[in-house]
């Protein structure tokens, strides 16, 4: 079995030579992190399987893989990148990377979570541009924030938040119990947080989940952290939310177009602080995510896991 990472150019490279074992499958590396869609259907041609960070794969053009078995993302997002169920009637079987990163990321909404409650961003633009911009943020010892999802992340994110003395809710699809977090009905939930972290996974029943009604149901002058998919949000009902100060700020590491387009309408507000989806990006959350996805890769193959 041979397989290729299509998208690892640099970085992702050094990782893999890290954490790659001398009996794993063996895995080509594509050294650049844009493919062109057109080129994918050479570049797989005589591999069983692809590790995919960030590539876009259309049905399409997957339809012309002839040898491709397996697609190992690495992530939960992949269909951000793909239609796992159109490519699995083609025969080939997306795989995803669940918990490698829960607590990089709850670090990150967390990070985001207190730069947008103190405008740290706004602030740090005007310094730098020589002005002297003070404003008065909001103290978030005992205000209350909301889980919208409750999984790995959610769980990190809720560890963190009752140790800095916040009131913890949440709300999940499934019934789900945790130390610390006291679970609500969604309606609760918008009302009461004064933090609403998002932590849903994207897929057709929470596409556009938080809409212009449920965002409208939000306690006003509530801050909203996504880590998560763009896609989630209504990203127009947001924007206008934000305008009219109903979303006092925004902390956004996720967006619908991704990079964020030059002169987006997101980058022009004041009260939104912005990451490049790297809320992932940590030296160990990277080892440890290229580690299992050649796991998986080994299982395919018929190799003992290294992780059991």
């Amino acid at each position: 079995m041979k397989g290729m990472f299509i998208d690892a150019g640099t970085e992702l490279a050094d990782v893999y030579h890290q954490v790659v074992l001398s009996d794993d499958p063996p895995v080509t590396l594509n050294p650049t992190e844009d493919v062109i869609t057109d080129e994918i259907p050479a570049l797989l041609a005589g591999h069983d399987f692809v590790l995919n960070d960030h590539t876009q794969m259309p049905t399409a053009t997957m339809r012309q893989c002839a040898d491709l078995k397996h697609v190992i993302f690495l992530g939960t997002g992949a269909r951000s990148y793909m239609n796992p169920e159109e490519l699995a009637a083609l025969g080939i079987t997306v795989h995803i990377i669940k918990g490698y990163g829960d607590i990089a990321v709850a670090e990150h909404a967390i990070a985001l979570m207190w730069a947008a409650a103190r405008d740290i961003a706004a602030m740090e633009r005007g310094v730098r541009a020589g002005g002297w911009p003070r404003s008065e943020g909001m103290q978030l010892t005992g205000k209350t924030i909301g889980l919208l999802g409750f999984g790995g992340i959610a769980a990190e994110v809720a560890r963190i938040a009752h140790g800095s003395g916040m009131r913890v809710l949440a709300w999940n699809r499934t019934a789900k119990a945790a130390p610390g977090v006291t679970f609500v009905d969604l309606d609760t939930l918008l009302a009461e947080s004064q933090v609403l972290s998002v932590h849903l996974l994207l897929n057709d029943e929470t596409r556009g989940f938080l809409s212009a009604e449920r965002i409208a149901r939000m306690r006003p002058g509530a801050l909203l952290v996504n880590t998560a998919r763009g896609a989630v949000i209504d990203e127009a009902a947001m924007l206008a939310a934000l305008r009219s100060g109903h979303i006092r700020h925004a902390g956004l590491d996720v967006f619908d177009i991704e990079p964020l387009p030059a002169g987006h309408p997101l980058a022009t507000l004041e009260n939104v602080t912005l990451t490049a989806h790297s809320a992932f990006r940590t030296p160990e959350a990277s080892e440890t995510l290229i580690r299992r996805a050649l796991d998986i890769a080994r299982k395919l193959a018929g190799v003992a896991s290294t992780t059991g």
